[in-house]
């Protein structure tokens, strides 16, 4: 059976006691599947978009790194408000596999069995150079503060990480080729993929006009084969820009069929409907830069 199909055979899936209860109980209902499959239906089954973005984030996950454990994770590399390189202080001694410093925002970090960090590697004064590597909370030198509740997604919550001499696992690769940059258009995707697909889930339950209904599996069509594209290609860039553009032209139609919803679903949208415009100026840089390699003007 398709996505498409199963999308049309929906189940809820409620809130269990922790994120990491609840994610589990997911992945039992839903069986073997590929990242898009998960953002998409899992997606669609969550009761909040704050806790579709979640599932979207997990799918990102899996396709930065395959092999992933399949309880939740995250990808700590924000410093100072930055993904850049030059601006991290997180370092990874690369004989000893011991890694020192922090992270300023993790995703789901205090409920995460497991933490992607990227560190920096090079010799003072080379250029810098990042890897990637795996700790898991809860052993020596790995700590976690909790954030203060943001107002948008409330139930998915945020820490920073601490990190003295722990030891840890690399990956292999870049850290910033392999998975910081290509994680940024891969976060965008499957997070798009999962709101669309809730909000579909949300629009079958309150009956939307068919036209409606069509052009949010249009756009989960695009991103289907969004997800089949090399994610720091142009050419995806250039998709996935597309993609946003179409959804965003569904905002006046969505809110207004949003009334007719059942329970908080207008005011939870309402709510976390800006998780999708976090990343929106370095998303709108890289289209750019995609736009010019294609020769366009």
């Amino acid at each position: 059976m398709t996505w498409l199909e199963r999308l049309n055979h929906p189940q809820a899936q409620p809130l269990l006691g922790s994120l990491g209860d609840t994610y589990a109980s997911l992945l039992d209902g839903l069986g073997p599947v590929g990242p898009f499959e998960l953002a998409v239906l899992g997606g669609q089954r969550m009761p909040t978009p704050g806790l579709a973005f979640l599932v979207g984030y997990q799918a990102a996950l899996r396709v930065l790194w395959p092999s992933a454990p399949p309880s939740l994770g995250a990808l700590c590399a924000t410093e100072q408000r930055s993904v850049r390189p030059a601006d991290m202080r997180m370092r990874l001694d690369l004989d000893a596999l011991r890694l020192t410093g922090s992270k300023d925002f993790v995703t789901a970090g205090l409920e995460a069995d497991w933490l992607l960090v990227a560190a920096r590697v090079e010799a003072p004064g080379e250029s810098p150079c990042l890897r990637l590597a795996v700790v898991y909370p809860g052993e020596p030198g790995v700590s976690l503060e909790p954030l203060p509740t943001l107002p948008l997604m409330p139930e998915v919550g945020h820490a920073r990480l601490h990190l003295e001499q722990a030891l840890c696992e690399r990956l292999a690769g870049d850290g910033w080729d392999n998975y910081v940059k290509p994680f940024r258009s891969l976060e965008d995707l499957y997070v798009l993929s999962a709101l669309v697909a809730w909000l579909y889930g949300v629009g079958r339950v309150s009956q939307w006009p068919q036209g409606l209904q069509l052009r949010l599996i249009s756009v989960l069509g695009g991103c289907a084969e969004a997800s089949r594209q090399c994610a720091d290609a142009p050419s995806t860039h250039l998709l996935l820009g597309g993609l946003f553009a179409q959804f965003g032209a569904l905002r006046g139609e969505l809110d207004a069929a949003l009334l007719t919803a059942p329970g908080a679903c207008a005011e939870l949208w309402q709510r976390d409907r800006g998780i999708l415009e976090l990343a929106g100026a370095a998303r709108a840089k890289r289209l750019a830069k995609a736009w010019a390699a294609a020769g366009l003007s």
